[in-house]
């Protein structure tokens, strides 16, 4: 489907973790503590390319593919448990937020991660985001995962503009695929933290 955009988007819809907050190596850094304990294996390379995928969905996966039995939702709480121990080290990027900050009040703006509800609102708490943003949808909220488009097309629903109208930032080609699926203009956040900060309108 293509976007309209001729006056610019009507509503900005973005990732959390590795999007508004600098997060991926704090969590990768608990999977590795805790993949060993769980009797399964996952790289680097895998788990980053893999990210906007529920905790419990990527260790369902593993231990289909590994052979191994794990109960998910133990891994998950644990992981969860043992990435809030980290939250002080946790620090907002500054090239999206500078965004999300810069549209505060002109548009409406929804958080859609594949994080836990609970998780996300502590770190966005945490940075002093939270009020930014009108909607919040995580993993409880939709059956689908990315890079089904459903946890955007829920959040331009609660935001109510028609996903055409929507501009969503992302930092995995996982959750790009997701936006573009939902039928949203597609930010990807790894091109903007690698431009210079530049006057003008911003992305």
């Amino acid at each position: 489907m293509p976007t309209d955009s001729s006056n610019g988007p009507a509503a900005l819809i973005f990732d959390c973790d590795g999007t508004l907050v600098d997060t991926m190596p704090l969590h990768w850094q608990v999977w590795q503590q805790l993949l060993p304990k769980y009797g399964l294996r996952l790289s680097a390379e895998r788990f980053y390319a893999m990210g906007g995928v529920p905790s419990r969905e990527l260790v369902r996966l593993l231990a289909q593919e590994q052979g191994v039995s794990v109960d998910p939702l133990a891994f998950e709480a644990e992981k969860e448990q043992g990435y809030l121990a980290l939250l002080s080290l946790v620090k907002p990027i500054p090239e999206v937020v500078r965004i999300a900050q810069a549209h505060a009040g002109r548009l409406p703006m929804a958080v859609a991660s594949g994080g836990s509800r609970r998780v996300i609102q502590t770190v966005l708490r945490h940075v002093g985001l939270r009020h930014l943003f009108r909607v919040l949808v995580t993993h409880e909220d939709v059956q689908r995962q990315k890079p089904a488009p459903d946890i955007f097309l829920e959040a331009a629903r609660r935001l109510g503009v028609p996903p055409a109208r929507c501009r969503a930032y992302e930092d995995t080609d996982v959750g790009l695929a997701a936006i573009r699926a939902a039928g949203m203009e597609a930010v990807d956040v790894r091109m903007l933290r690698q431009q210079p900060a530049l006057a003008g309108p911003l992305p």
